[in-house]
């Protein structure tokens, strides 16, 4: 579907957009998006996860098999939105969406890494997956991309990314991250599952910022050429599915990039804890939906449920 060139806009007087929101996300995936999954220790969380009640390893394994699967699926889904915005000849966003699509395998290699190496959880994770999740995750996030394939209109590209970076990344990745993240710092456990979700959650910001400039491009491009707005009820339509998924409306935190946190910072023993400071992981205390530790709500299931 590429239109025949006729010339390229880095040999131009245009070169390249330095200033715009893609080129800086561009820079700051350089500088933070490098990490590597196979680096991070898992020593301490396999010596952590044996000391684990059954309970807590079910929420553990619950929780991560939905990362898992919405990892995967969201690096299956973004290749037409690259396709489009590279026939579109918008060389600074292709050239950010190649790290975005980079950093989500990453994700999906962190997660699978952990399950193997330390739950050694070799069997079928799909089983944890509810009706609403499925409905997002296999109906609408590939429905949604997959029609940019014939149809690569503003309308088209609206659904697209209201679906992918405000619906699937903006709600249930963003708070889910958050939500299991507190839960990680409050009990002192499993310092590199904690590291990288951390890691993940930061990447997954800018992924957000990318879509909110996506979506305000095309909005404003729509205006320009008073077009019909055929395209901006996605939400609506997605609404009562998104909080199914979500069953609470937490406030998203705000996009800016997160610092590494390491669980084992400051731990000393205190009471309550276990050996090395290690407090234990207490699904119950940290119920989806009930008040977790300091007093922050937590978010329901703390994952993508």
């Amino acid at each position: 579907m590429s239109a025949k060139r006729t010339g390229y806009a880095t040999t131009s007087e245009r070169g390249l957009l330095w200033d715009s929101v893609p080129m800086r996300l561009w820079q700051k995936a350089k500088r933070l998006g490098t990490w590597d999954p196979a680096a991070i220790d898992f020593e301490r969380d396999r010596e952590h996860w044996a000391g684990l009640r059954p309970v807590e390893r079910e929420f553990i394994l619950r929780t991560l098999a939905l990362f898992q699967a919405g990892e995967e699926a969201v690096t299956l889904d973004l290749l037409p939105l690259i396709e489009t915005v590279a026939d579109e000849g918008r060389i600074e966003e292709e050239m950010y969406l190649t790290s975005f699509l980079w950093e989500e395998a990453k994700h999906v290699e962190f997660f699978r890494r952990w399950l193997d190496q330390v739950a050694e959880a070799h069997g079928d994770l799909w089983a944890y997956a509810t009706p609403s999740y499925r409905t997002l995750f296999v109906e609408e996030l590939p429905q949604a991309m997959d029609a940019l394939r014939t149809d690569r209109s503003p309308a088209t590209q609206i659904r697209a990314s209201t679906t992918y970076n405000m619906i699937i990344e903006g709600v249930p990745a963003e708070t889910g991250y958050h939500g299991f993240r507190e839960s990680l710092v409050a009990s002192g456990q499993l310092p590199g599952l904690l590291e990288g979700i951390t890691l993940i959650a930061r990447d997954e910001s800018r992924h957000i910022r990318y879509g909110v400039y996506l979506l305000n491009r095309l909005i404003d491009e729509r205006a320009a050429g008073a077009g019909d707005g055929r395209g901006l009820g996605v939400l609506g339509e997605l609404r009562p599915r998104r909080r199914a998924v979500r069953a609470d409306d937490a406030e998203v935190p705000g996009l800016r990039e997160q610092p590494v946190r390491q669980a084992d910072e400051g731990a000393g023993a205190r009471p309550g804890q276990g050996p090395d400071g290690d407090r234990a992981f207490d699904p119950g205390r940290h119920r989806p939906g009930e008040r977790g530790g300091r007093g922050r709500r937590m978010n329901r299931g703390a994952a993508w449920t």
